[in-house]
């Protein structure tokens, strides 16, 4: 293999080059990014980058200096089309790479709702060109209304009352993170908002946006409208694939590779956007949009490229994601969801701690802990290890 192309000069896509570079590969390599930065680290956008003492240049993902790795950077740039049997790919500018071994680590972008078409004020969070609109919208205005509830909305919701605004999230769920956390949980994260000063509604369908001076009305079904100097949708994303359409590689929420992270020959997926089977739990297949995920198979598709077929290991993992709000640290690892059996396994003296697993198939398959990494971290390798629920629910973690 002579020459590498990395579509996404992210967090996953940035790992794949340091790992290829350690692997041996000595070829031509070349990173493609959108956006105009080097790679940046972007848990921090929707929390302590959008207060003041919080600088840009500490979200660089590398400290050594990029000549080191030995690699074009193509930035500012967005890939425009794919073809495998060329074995090439069309950049916005017109400009054509060929490769040898292709990866796809192009994450994910923001999802929008049609009814905030034309309206300023409205804004979404995902690079850092968007923190850094926010953070000076932060600045100089008064009230924020969060469409969504998940994490992106809630640490901007947390962000937001720590800087001395009113704050109101708007969550369509009768809870939030409903679906993905059941109710006891769902019912602790909404104590958490409305006890820090948030005015959490739920259960709301939002009919319209409009423009009111440099102000925006939400109308909200069955309520009285709201009026705030800035809405946030945090409503979710979704994989960026749309340049691949046509090429050839199967798209489904995602770009569809097999359990090794090989979307086609040659070509291996990292990050938000790779879809693949987790022998994990019994090879459900899986899309994760959490920071641990980018890091570990940026390393895995950089070896997968460089394998034979034969020798090539699967990726399996227990998915790990982390979130700060209101000073409380909020970790969860496997796969769950709210109609999944949940037990409280360890509890303090108020919300600010807690723990409680999830079971699936008879086995332990998730858990959520507040402010309890050590026990998080602990039930996690009973989850990678494929531990009876019942075993893991008697264990004194």
């Amino acid at each position: 293999m002579k020459k590498v192309v990395i579509v996404g000069a992210s967090l996953a896509g940035l790992r794949c080059a340091e790992a290829l570079r350690r692997e041996g590969f000595t070829g031509a390599l070349t990173m493609v990014g959108a956006e105009a930065h080097l790679p940046y680290d972007r848990p921090p956008l929707s929390k302590e980058f959008l207060t003041a003492e919080f600088e840009e240049d500490r979200l660089a993902l590398r400290i050594e200096p990029y000549e080191e790795l030995n690699a074009e950077l193509i930035l500012g740039q967005r890939a425009q089309s794919l073809s495998l049997e060329a074995r090439r790919i069309t950049l916005s500018s017109g400009e054509e790479l060929g490769f040898d071994g292709l990866v796809i680590a192009t994450g994910a972008a923001p999802r929008t709702l049609p009814i905030a078409d034309g309206i300023s004020g409205v804004m979404t969070l995902r690079t850092l060109d968007d923190a850094l609109r926010l953070k000076g919208a932060l600045a100089d205005r008064k009230r924020i209304c969060v469409i969504g509830a998940g994490f992106i909305g809630s640490e901007v919701a947390a962000t937001a009352r720590g800087l001395g605004l009113d704050v109101t999230v708007l969550e369509a769920g009768d809870q939030p993170m409903l679906r993905g956390v059941g109710p006891i949980i769902g019912e602790t994260l909404a104590e958490l908002h409305r006890s820090n000063g948030v005015d959490l509604r739920t259960g709301v369908k939002i009919e319209s946006l409009e423009q009111i001076g440099e102000s925006v009305r939400v109308n909200i079904s069955g309520e009285s409208s709201l009026e705030c100097d800035l809405v946030l949708l945090a409503v979710g994303a979704a994989p960026v694939t749309q340049w691949l359409e046509g090429s050839g590689l199967a798209l489904d929420d995602g770009v569809v590779c097999d359990a090794t992270l090989l979307a086609a020959p040659g070509v291996v997926c990292a990050g938000d956007v790779a879809r693949w089977p987790n022998p994990l739990f019994d090879g459900e297949s899986m899309r994760v949009e959490h920071w641990t995920n980018a890091v570990e198979q940026g390393v895995h598709a950089a070896k997968r490229l460089l394998s034979d077929d034969d020798s090539a290991p699967p990726f399996s993992t227990v998915p790990f994601v982390w979130s700060e709000q209101y000073g409380i640290k909020i970790q969860a690892a496997g796969r769950f969801s709210g109609e999944d059996r949940m037990e409280v396994v360890h509890s303090g003296t108020d919300d600010a701690r807690l723990v409680a697993i999830f079971e699936r198939h008879g086995r332990i398959s998730g858990v959520i802990g507040f402010s309890e990494p050590r026990r998080v971290m602990q039930y996690r390798r009973l989850i990678g290890a494929g531990a009876p629920f019942d075993e893991a629910l008697a264990a004194s973690l």
